[in-house]
C-alpha cells in the first residue's frame, strides 16, 4: 500500500510539472502572437521584413511609373560586319506606363561615315560618307509578379541609304552609286538579375540588291540570331551570340558567332567592344558608345537604387540589333547593269 502511495505522489508531481510546461508554452506562444500582431503588416508580411526585401530588390519600394521616363541622348559605333561607322541621336520614349509595364517607341537617326582607309565594311566596295540612316521601334515590356524578370517584344522599320566609293581589292571601279536599303525587324527579350536573352530577326524589304559600280553588286542580308548575356557585376556585362544570315546574292549565306563586353561607366554612359566571325566577313572588331541623359526627374540616389535592379535598367534600354547589314560580291560580266530603283 505504501508503494502505491509513493507511485501516486510521483505521478502527481509529474502531472503538475507537465501542466506548468503546457501553461508556459501557451503563454510564450500567446506573447509571440501578440507581438507579431502588433507589428504593422505589408502584404501579409511584417513591415521590417517587407522593407528589407524591398531594399534587397532595390525596386519594390519605388513606383514603376516614377522610373520609366524618356531617355534621350547620343550613340556611336565603329564599322562592323556589314555595318558602317556612325554617330547620331536617339531616344527611348514611353507612350503608356502601367504599374509594371510600358508601351514605348524607340527611335534613332545616325550619320553614316566613310569606311576606314582601304578596309571595306561590306566586303569589297568601301562605303563613302555621308548618309543618314533611321531606325524606329514600337514595343511592349513588362515585369512578372515578383519583379524578378522583365519580358519584352518589339518590332519596327529601319532605313539605310548607302553611298559607295573605291574598292579595297585594288581594282579600279567606275559608276559609283548611292543606293537605298530598308528592313523590317522584330525582337524578343527576357532579363533577370543575372541573365539576358535576346532573339531577333532583320528582314530586308523592297529592293534588296543593287549594282554598286561597274564591278560589284551589293545586297542586304536577312539576319536571325540569339544573344545570351550574363551580368558579371552591376557594371560589367558579357554576351555571346549565334546568327544565321542569307541574301539574294547567295555569297554570304551561313552561320556566325559574336561576343560583346560592355562597361557601364555610370547610369547614363555605356561603352562596349564587339567581335564577330562568319565566312563572309571573317573576323570583325568594333566598338560602340551610348549616352542617355537622365530625364526622369528623380534624384541620383533614388535613380541608382532603382537601376541596381537589372530588370528596371533593361526596361529602359534601347533596342539592340537594328542596323541594315550589307554584303557585296563581284558582278558577273553578263549581269545586266541595274541602277538604283530599277
Amino acid at each position: 500500500m505504501a508503494a502505491w502511495l509513493v507511485y501516486a505522489n510521483v505521478l502527481d508531481v509529474k502531472w503538475c510539472k507537465m501542466q506548468q510546461s503546457i501553461r508556459l508554452s501557451l503563454t510564450l506562444t500567446g506573447a509571440a502572437a501578440l507581438t507579431l500582431a502588433s507589428i504593422p503588416q505589408v502584404n501579409g508580411k511584417p513591415a521590417e521584413v517587407a522593407q528589407g526585401t524591398a531594399d534587397d530588390l532595390g525596386v519594390m519600394s519605388i513606383n514603376f511609373k516614377d522610373v520609366v521616363k524618356p531617355q534621350i541622348g547620343f550613340q556611336g559605333a565603329l564599322q562592323g560586319a556589314g555595318t558602317p561607322n556612325q554617330a547620331g541621336i536617339g531616344g527611348f520614349l514611353p507612350l503608356v506606363v502601367g504599374d509594371n509595364s510600358v508601351f514605348f517607341a524607340d527611335v534613332e537617326a545616325n550619320l553614316n561615315f566613310a569606311d576606314f582607309n582601304y578596309y571595306s565594311s561590306i566586303n569589297n566596295t568601301t562605303v563613302a560618307g555621308t548618309t543618314i540612316s533611321t531606325s524606329s521601334r514600337l514595343g511592349y515590356r513588362w515585369l512578372n509578379g515578383d519583379q524578378s524578370w522583365m519580358f519584352g517584344i518589339n518590332g519596327g522599320y529601319d532605313t539605310r541609304p548607302m553611298a559607295t566609293g573605291y574598292a579595297d581589292t585594288g581594282v579600279d571601279v567606275s559608276g559609283k552609286q548611292t543606293v537605298f536599303f530598308q528592313q523590317a525587324a522584330f525582337d524578343l527579350e527576357a532579363v533577370n538579375a543575372a541573365w539576358a536573352l535576346n532573339a531577333y530577326g532583320l528582314i530586308p524589304t523592297g529592293t534588296t540588291e543593287y549594282t554598286l559600280n561597274n564591278r560589284y553588286k551589293g545586297g542586304a542580308l536577312d539576319t536571325y540570331g540569339l544573344d545570351v548575356g550574363y551580368s558579371i557585376t552591376p557594371d560589367w556585362n558579357l554576351s555571346v551570340g549565334y546568327y544565321y544570315q542569307n541574301g539574294d546574292l547567295n555569297t554570304a549565306d551561313g552561320s556566325g558567332v559574336k561576343g560583346r563586353l560592355a562597361y557601364a561607366i555610370n547610369n547614363d554612359l555605356t561603352i562596349g567592344t564587339n567581335i564577330s566571325y562568319d565566312d563572309a566577313f571573317d573576323t570583325r572588331l568594333s566598338a560602340n558608345i551610348k549616352w542617355r541623359f537622365n530625364t526622369n526627374g528623380m534624384n541620383r540616389e533614388k535613380q541608382k537604387k532603382a537601376w541596381e535592379k537589372p530588370v528596371i535598367k533593361a526596361a529602359l534600354e534601347s533596342v539592340k540589333n537594328r542596323n541594315v547589314r550589307v554584303h557585296d560580291k563581284e558582278r558577273h560580266p553578263l549581269d545586266p547593269e541595274r541602277l538604283p530603283g530599277m
